[in-house]
């Protein structure tokens, strides 16, 4: 079938959810796409930082088999080796002490704010409600999630809200000490902000942030769903700021394409939580947790780490050069970057991805480049050279 046809088909029985792109995707290699008719893309979108190791990566695709033949889904009613080989894996390398593993990252941050709740509770400080968010920043689209989520555009039409969120600015401690109160639970902070528009936080601020929890006896979250595992040249973002959280979510690139979600926690803070208070059905399945291992194992390796360091510095150095006055700044870390421009950069998107460019927005005017961590020296410069041509025709 045809692009076109898969997309009639689509649009009668998939809900409208999504402003989809009109390509229907039927293969992947690597960094390559190849849509329904046969053509073929270079992807630095990587299902929004999600594809890890890139497409159908054959050490996964061995890992993945292998399981499937031996054990699918047993629940957590039972132990389940691969999940604690994961556990083990995570909080040895991440500096934590426990793991809740779910299928997403919304569900690992809606864990994170029911554990900050209940550990408050269990130390008879139920009064201990209040999360502190901050603006422009994105948790997910669960309903606590979402009221975490410090923009009012994905708040529209769900009230009522969960309440107790409260938001800070992104970057100013003062900011954060002034909604301090003795109902203060918990801080959650994206160390750098996806959604919101590619924005790192400054190391003093996330440090003065970590002090200031530890004072106060507040449990700090670090959303690291889009910023962690690799992207930014370090296993976790807060150890590329040498900061440690009480409590840390992961998901997205965690199993390298597979859905999977975690929420790790230091031994205090996961003593938050007990037999009933929380749970998922399928969290932690042997397929998910077999693929993720290999995915720790992979990125863990010798030189790995430091080679997605050297190619971020290529990328971020290549966009910087490029010469066209509606680009106002190129920011990010590792592989987590973003162009902002002074106008809205759907038309861009749309030229590039018709030169065979697969980019993603981060907010209506920057352009947001997450590609795998695997991508080459090659593809960087081919994403560049296509991306300069499709500047040089988008007149906005």
């Amino acid at each position: 079938m045809t692009n076109k046809e898969w997309i009639d088909k689509g649009q009668n029985s998939v809900m409208n959810t999504y402003g989809s792109f009109p390509i229907t995707f039927v293969k992947g290699k690597g960094s390559r796409l190849w849509d329904a008719d046969g053509k073929e893309y270079l992807d630095f979108v990587g299902g929004i930082a999600t594809c890890l190791l890139g497409h159908s990566p054959d050490i996964l695709n061995q890992v993945l088999v292998e399981q499937a033949d031996k054990l699918w889904h047993v629940s957590n009613l039972y132990w389940n080796p691969t999940q604690i080989e994961l556990a083990e894996k995570l909080t040895g390398s991440c500096g934590m002490d426990k793991a809740f593993f779910c299928n997403s990252g919304a569900e690992a941050n809606e864990a994170a704010i029911k554990l900050a709740r209940k550990y408050h509770y269990r130390k008879n400080a139920a009064h201990r409600q209040e999360i502190i968010a901050f603006e422009h920043s994105f948790h997910g689209r669960t309903l606590g999630a979402l009221t975490a989520t410090g923009q009012a555009k994905y708040h529209e039409g769900f009230a009522p809200l969960v309440p107790g969120f409260k938001y800070a600015r992104f970057n100013d401690l003062d900011s954060v000490k002034l909604l301090l109160n003795d109902q203060t639970a918990a801080v959650i902070i994206e160390p750098v902000q996806g959604e919101g528009g590619i924005k790192p936080a400054e190391g003093e601020f996330l440090t003065g942030l970590k002090e200031l929890c530890e004072q106060q006896g507040i449990l700090l979250i670090f959303d690291e769903v889009q910023c962690g595992m690799g992207r930014l040249g370090s296993l976790t973002a807060g150890q590329h700021y040498g900061v440690t959280p009480h409590i840390l979510t992961l998901a997205k690139g965690l199993g390298g394409g597979f859905p999977i979600g975690a929420m790790l926690a230091t031994e205090d803070a996961a003593s938050g939580f007990a037999p009933g208070d929380h749970a998922s059905t399928f969290g932690g399945n042997p397929l998910a947790t077999a693929v993720a291992c290999q995915v720790i194992e992979t990125i863990t390796a010798a030189e790995f780490l430091p080679a997605v360091q050297k190619k971020g510095q290529l990328l971020k150095q290549a966009l910087q050069r490029i010469s066209d006055p509606r680009i106002l700044e190129v920011r990010g870390e590792g592989l987590l970057l973003g162009a902002e421009f002074d106008v809205e950069v759907r038309g861009l998107i749309e030229i590039a991805i018709e030169k065979g460019l697969l980019l993603v927005g981060a907010g209506p005017r920057i352009v947001r480049f997450v590609p795998a961590l695997t991508v080459n020296e090659n593809d960087i410069n081919q994403a560049i050279n296509i991306f300069n041509n499709s500047l040089r025709e988008w007149t906005e």
